[in-house]
């Protein structure tokens, strides 16, 4: 199992140390053209978690390729995760085509922000599409809002993933003292502990439909949350929203997860894969 960052929660140019802390390092999403995102205020916290509402602030596809990734490969050492969002199919296509010449390690297809008004094409024919001009491992990144999630999964494995990212943020609004919206979006991507329960959902049913790689992620802060996400049946987990209180938690996190396995009477974490997901076919026959 390896441990990850979710997308935009760390800016490994600012903390090498910590992004190194972890078996590989997924990006920021990147767009085409440059993004100021949306306006402030952007960032709201919550009872059990945080809303966000950044909307893809970043420097842009070329300014990405010149500046950023080369600085990374300098600072970090540990394989670079590009992930790579789009506002048409086109959009995708052409960033996935120049990350094909560089040295990344894997590309994250971005398909279920929400925190940007337009919509990309079906996700499954963005996939199609970046299949076709990249051989780099493409993950696709989808929302906890899908109806049926095995068929959401089964139709980006048929269109070319190698894998899956699960899962993005909820959409969610908060309210302040004057009981107006505390973002000035109104809503936003709700992240953090309440989480867990629908993103463990969404791998479950992910499992239970595809052999694909999955990276786990959604309320993770604990080694037991990690250990959770493993036997619902999570190849790999990912940390976001604890990295904003809790730089360390890469190492706290892979030592906690070995002492829940041994609590749960595992011999290692990775023993764990899939136990939730016997049970639940169990009940299903």
């Amino acid at each position: 199992m390896q441990l990850l960052n979710a997308s935009g929660c760390l800016d490994a140019l600012t903390a090498p140390h910590v992004a190194s802390s972890f078996d590989a390092f997924v990006t920021k999403t990147v767009t085409p053209e440059p993004r100021a995102g949306n306006a402030p205020v952007r960032i709201a916290e919550t009872d059990h978690g945080m809303l966000n509402a950044i909307g893809l602030a970043n420097p842009g596809r070329q300014a990405f390729l010149d500046e950023t990734l080369p600085q990374l490969a300098r600072k970090i050492d540990v394989p670079i995760w590009v992930s790579v969002g789009g506002f048409c199919v086109r959009d995708y296509v052409e960033t996935c085509e120049q990350l094909s010449r560089n040295d990344v390690a894997c590309i994250e297809l971005n398909l279920s922000c929400p925190n940007v008004d337009e919509a990309p094409e079906a996700a499954a024919e963005v996939v199609a599409a970046c299949r076709r001009v990249t051989a780099k491992p493409l993950y696709a990144k989808v929302s906890p809002h899908s109806w049926d999630m095995g068929e959401t999964v089964r139709a980006l494995e048929a269109a070319g993933a190698d894998g899956i990212s699960m899962v993005n943020t909820l959409r969610g609004v908060a309210l302040d003292m004057r009981l107006q919206p505390a973002l000035a979006r109104g809503a936003g991507g709700y992240s953090g502990p309440a989480l867990k329960p629908t993103a463990l959902a969404a791998v479950l049913a992910a499992r239970r439909a595809t052999a694909l790689p999955i990276v786990g992620m959604g309320g993770v802060c604990t080694g037991r949350d990690a250990l959770e996400f493993v036997a619902c049946g999570a190849t790999h987990v990912a940390l976001g929203t604890v990295l904003f209180a809790d730089v360390d938690a890469p190492t706290r996190v892979r030592q906690e997860l070995v002492a829940a396995a041994t609590r749960a009477g595992f011999d290692a974490p990775e023993d764990a894969y899939g136990v939730a997901l016997e049970a639940v076919a169990r009940l299903a026959n």
